[in-house]
């Protein structure tokens, strides 16, 4: 559990005193789901949802797996036999299925990731895998955009990283303001894709491209 202390600030962290977080059990992780059941009214022993709580935890084992994987292990591997190719690497439509911290619900979308090889490479699958492990994480989509365009920049040392991210949450069409239809762009751009007005558009057209 202590991944997100490596990625986000905790508050009150600053002198130190914060005690680590113990992971809760199984049996406590489903008790907490029964407490949500009857504090929205409804009766956690009623044969309908005797069963939810399960279900429920092991929905989040599979929803927030990305607490125990590590993105710089997918990016391990690499390979420098590429026959002098220099120009850009990039995977469209990756699919995002994430969790909006503030509400833990759902936000839905693609992701475009791109890199400007140096002297290697990565196994293409890798990209979609660590995007596939940020967004399974309590997320913002503006901080996995971040996180992604990082976690390929420490492992590869690319000339440059380009990340777009389009999804619709959840959090803003099934509550609150209720506007369907609408999505969110988040963008990061490091290197030559932030330097190189040019290289930066070419992604841009890759991504819109049908």
């Amino acid at each position: 559990m202590d991944a997100p202390a490596r990625d986000r600030t905790l508050i009150g962290s600053e002198d130190g005193s914060l005690e680590p977080i113990t992971r809760p059990t199984r049996e406590e992780a489903m008790e907490a789901v029964r407490t949500l059941i009857a504090w929205a009214g409804d009766d956690p022993r009623r044969e309908g949802v005797i069963d939810t709580p399960k279900r429920v935890v092991d929905a989040y084992a599979e929803w927030f797996e990305g607490y125990r994987l590590d993105p710089a292990k997918e990016l391990s591997r690499t390979f420098e036999d590429v026959q002098g190719y220099d120009d850009i690497v990039m995977l469209r439509d990756i699919e995002v299925e994430s969790h909006c911290e503030h509400h833990m619900a759902p936000f839905l979308g693609k992701a475009y990731v791109a890199y400007m090889p140096t002297n290697r490479v990565v196994g293409i699958s890798k990209l979609a895998k660590v995007v596939e492990i940020f967004a399974r994480r309590l997320q913002t989509q503006e901080t996995m955009t971040q996180q992604i365009a990082d976690a390929i920049t420490d492992s590869l040392r690319p000339a440059g990283v380009a990340v777009l991210i389009d999804a619709a949450h959840q959090c803003m069409t099934t509550r609150g303001v209720h506007h369907r239809h609408v999505s969110t762009i988040t963008t990061q751009f490091t290197g030559v894709f932030k330097t190189d007005p040019t290289l930066r558009q070419r992604f841009l057209d890759f991504v819109n491209r049908k």
